[in-house]
């Protein structure tokens, strides 16, 4: 048996053992206390690493839950706006088919109607004007898309959040074909004779039918008038000419592929082909170009940026080029216009590389709502502008009426526009109150629904890297707690060791 004292193996030992048992008390003592088990870097690099992605995310999360949130109450508040000026035209369209009786009311009836009207337009000008959340508008056009043309008969019809901003150069609208008119032009003339037979004149437009049989007393001129006279009763949105020739034309009054109708004459070639026999008019054409040398496509004489394209997607543009869709005023008033053109229209023409029509400049103000966590996570929704220069656009009327700013219900034939003006115009807030709704409730509730789930499962994954499961650490610390006094009573007894050699020395 040797015995040592420069050196204490033993103690060093015990020591060294006690510093690490003191060390792992004091990493439990902070698991415990903090509740969780990564605190540093060091305690587990992959982990600490998976769960700092994990809390951002969690952080984005959050904040697009409120970001969600906020943008609901702003719809909610747009909606409820909206819902009034809707209230204020439903009162303006009693008013206006109040003054549509044409019978009993007299000059200071329709004068007091106008008045009232004009009233309640400026109220809806108002509430445009003044709603808002916070400090920002929403219904006055500056949280939309808005849009201007250059050139004869071009029209801004409107954009959506996909169309860019055309800064100050705006796109070019190239025309490569016109939109024309579904028509039949007969080929046998309507002679005095066949008027004396009784000759059948049939139209069917969208479901609806006008037919006139000639009496004997008839001309040529009151046939094809009392002919007018049916379609117009009926309610057919065609339009009959008389040529010099004595041959009919019966038109469309809508541009495009779409609208259709059928003839029939008791006589092969008045309109019909053949004798009895319905014929099916010839299919007009849409019109056909690019904005912006982009693809675009066409419906009547509406010209709008295919889905996908680089600047123009859904920029929508109507070039009139022939002539417009309008309504004809009473029959006796027309009968010296041909094929529905205004007098003095004339076609343009088109030569086989496109003619350039005008500019469209649009810019982009439309709302953008973060609701991710993450880039590129957002959805926006252009609101519209609800100024009543801005509502009942685009409605064919007699009156010259632009929009229902315009409306006049001082005689029958223009109060009777100002309702299609107004019709339009509750048609117009009835759509945007239904995008909006829609936008509510399948882009922001259903994408917060889904927001407030997945932070759930992220929350939950992070708390299975980071979190202390304090039963565990509890147990560790217990076992730390007994090994750091146990190390503690051999380091005492090791430095006793030392001190047996002084019974040599005695």
């Amino acid at each position: 048996m040797t015995f040592r004292v420069n050196h204490n193996t033993k103690a060093l030992n015990a020591h060294r053992n006690l510093l690490m048992n003191q060390t792992d008390l004091s990493r439990s003592l902070e698991r415990l206390s903090s509740g969780v088990q990564i605190n540093r870097a060091s305690d587990g690099p992959a982990k600490f690493a998976i769960s700092e992605h994990l809390r951002s995310q969690v952080a984005g999360l959050s904040q697009a839950i409120d970001n969600s949130e906020v943008a609901v109450s702003m719809l909610q508040t747009t909606e409820a706006n909206m819902a009034e000026i809707s209230t204020l035209l439903t009162n303006v369209r009693q008013l206006v088919i109040h003054a549509m009786n044409e019978g009993a009311n007299d000059e200071a009836a329709l004068l007091a109607d106008q008045k009232e009207i004009e009233t309640t337009l400026e109220t809806i000008e108002m509430i445009a004007g003044q709603a808002q959340f916070g400090n920002k508008k929403l219904l006055d056009g500056s949280n939309g898309v808005s849009g201007t043309t250059t050139g004869d008969d071009l029209e801004f019809i409107g954009a959506t959040m996909n169309s860019k901003d055309s800064r100050e150069h705006g796109y070019d609208v190239k025309i490569m074909e016109l939109a024309t008119r579904a028509n039949v032009k007969g080929t046998a003339a309507l002679t005095s004779e066949l008027i004396k037979a009784g000759e059948q004149l049939t139209v069917i437009e969208n479901g609806k039918n006008a037919t006139y049989v000639t009496r004997a007393d008839d001309t040529i001129d009151t046939a094809v008038q009392n002919f007018r006279s049916q379609i117009d009763k009926a309610g057919l949105d065609v339009e009959v000419a008389l040529a010099d020739d004595g041959t009919i034309e019966v038109n469309h009054r809508k541009y495009g592929s779409n609208p259709s109708f059928q003839v029939l004459s008791s006589s092969a070639g008045v309109l019909s082909e053949n004798a009895g026999r319905m014929t099916r008019a010839n299919t007009g054409n849409d019109i056909k170009g690019t904005i912006n040398g982009e693809s675009a496509t066409g419906n009547g004489q509406i010209l709008t940026g295919i889905a996908g394209a680089k600047c123009t997607d859904g920029l929508s543009v109507r070039f009139y080029g022939e002539g417009k869709d309008y309504l004809l005023p009473p029959f006796c008033e027309v009968a010296d216009l041909e094929s529905g053109e205004e007098e003095g229209e004339a076609r343009p023409e088109v030569p086989a590389e496109g003619l350039s029509v005008g500019r469209v400049f649009i810019t982009q103000n439309s709302m953008k709502f973060q609701v991710g966590g993450n880039k590129a996570h957002t959805i926006g929704i252009s609101l519209f502008d609800m100024k009543p220069d801005n509502l009942g656009t685009n409605v064919p009327n007699l009156s010259s009426f632009e929009s229902l700013a315009d409306i006049d219900v001082s005689n029958f034939q223009r109060a009777s526009d100002s309702l299609m003006m107004v019709d339009k115009a509750v048609g117009d807030i009835a759509a945007e109150r239904g995008k909006l709704g829609a936008f509510q409730k399948n882009s922001l509730e259903t994408n917060l629904s889904n927001l407030r789930v997945a932070n759930e499962n992220l929350i939950s994954s992070e708390s299975l890297i980071r979190d202390t499961d304090m039963a565990k650490e509890m147990a560790v610390f217990t076992r730390d707690q007994i090994k750091t006094q146990s190390s503690t009573a051999m380091l005492a007894q090791a430095n006793q060791v030392s001190a047996n050699v002084l019974k040599l020395l005695a």
